[in-house]
C-alpha cells in the first residue's frame, strides 16, 4: 500500500496540481487586493457611492443603520449585500483571469511556427495490390 501511495504521489500531474494549489493560495492575497483596493473603489464611484455590504434584512425586526450594528446587537440577518459584493468580485476576478489566460496563450503561440500539414497515410496493402492487379489487366488489353 505504501508503494502504491508513493507511486501515486510521484506522478507528474499530482505534483503539478499541488504546485497549482499552493500558487493559487498565494495568489489569493494579490487578487483580493486587486479587487478590494483597485477595482471596487472606482466601481463604487460609478454606482454613486453605493456600498452593498450594508444591505441586509433583519430577521427579528428593528432598525439598524449598518450590518455591524445589527450583528453587534445579536440580531440574525440575511446579508444579501455581501452576496452582491461577492458576485461582483467573482465577475471581476473571472474577467481578470480570462484576460491573463488569453495573454499567456497568445505569448505561447507567438513564437511557434504553424504546423505543416501531415502527409496522408499510405494506402492499405490490399488497396495497393488491387491497384497493381487493375494496372496489369489494363496492360493485357
Amino acid at each position: 500500500m505504501f508503494q502504491e501511495f508513493r507511486t501515486f504521489i510521484s506522478r507528474g500531474n499530482v505534483i503539478d496540481m499541488a504546485v497549482g494549489i499552493i500558487i493559487g493560495a498565494a495568489f489569493t492575497a494579490i487578487v483580493g487586493s486587486l479587487v478590494n483596493d483597485l477595482l471596487m473603489p472606482p466601481i463604487g464611484v460609478l454606482l454613486g457611492g453605493i456600498d452593498f455590504s450594508d444591505f441586509f434584512i433583519s430577521l427579528k425586526g428593528g432598525d439598524f443603520a449598518t450590518l455591524k450594528a445589527a450583528q453587534a446587537a445579536g440580531v440574525p440577518t440575511i446579508n444579501y449585500g455581501l452576496f452582491i459584493n461577492a458576485i461582483i468580485k467573482f465577475l471581476i476576478v473571472a474577467f481578470a483571469v480570462f484576460l491573463l489566460v488569453k495573454q499567456v496563450n497568445k505569448l505561447q503561440t507567438l513564437g511557434k511556427k504553424p504546423a505543416a500539414p501531415a502527409a496522408p497515410p499510405p494506402p492499405p496493402r490490399e488497396e495497393v495490390l488491387l491497384t497493381e492487379i487493375r494496372d496489369l489487366l489494363k496492360a493485357r488489353q
